[in-house]
């Protein structure tokens, strides 16, 4: 049997802004692709309207990608579409805080929001289940996500 990764694929209005806020909101890297841009042009295999230059360097206009180079999470990825959100995800990625304390947790749960708030997340609202407590949030296009 193969094995098999896992990404998480985002369709997405800028998926160069989209990645650069997850990569700030997780600690991750953009990935930098100017050097297969460069070997795919050349052999003509895409075409400058397939590129965009960002901070000086090549990168796909229809697509963005970041990863964790520590092994945390998956590669994420962004990719172009033209039409917007329009529902609710039927699928989210939930963040946990790791410290014990209810009051350690609550402080660091209350810190994380006001960090992503800072990089352009929105709070929709707080959430809880029995003893567990999250802030469900949304990424600058509207994505959700939650942190608890």
């Amino acid at each position: 049997m193969s094995t098999l990764d896992l990404q998480i694929t985002f369709d997405a209005a800028d998926p160069h802004a989209l990645a650069r806020f997850w990569a700030a909101a997780l600690d991750l890297e953009v990935e930098d692709h100017d050097e297969l841009i460069g070997q795919m042009l050349d052999a003509g295999h895409a075409s400058p309207d397939d590129v965009v230059v960002i901070d000086g360097r090549r990168a796909w206009a229809g697509a963005a990608s970041c990863r964790d180079l520590q092994g945390r999470y998956p590669r994420f990825l962004f990719l172009a579409v033209p039409e917007g959100k329009t529902a609710k995800n039927r699928v989210h990625l939930d963040f946990h805080l790791h410290d014990t304390a209810d009051d350690v947790r609550d402080a660091a749960r209350g810190a994380e929001v006001e960090r992503l708030l800072a990089l352009g997340a929105t709070k929709l609202y707080d959430g809880s289940l029995g003893p567990q407590r999250w802030v469900a949030m949304a990424d600058p296009e509207g994505n959700e996500f939650c942190v608890g």
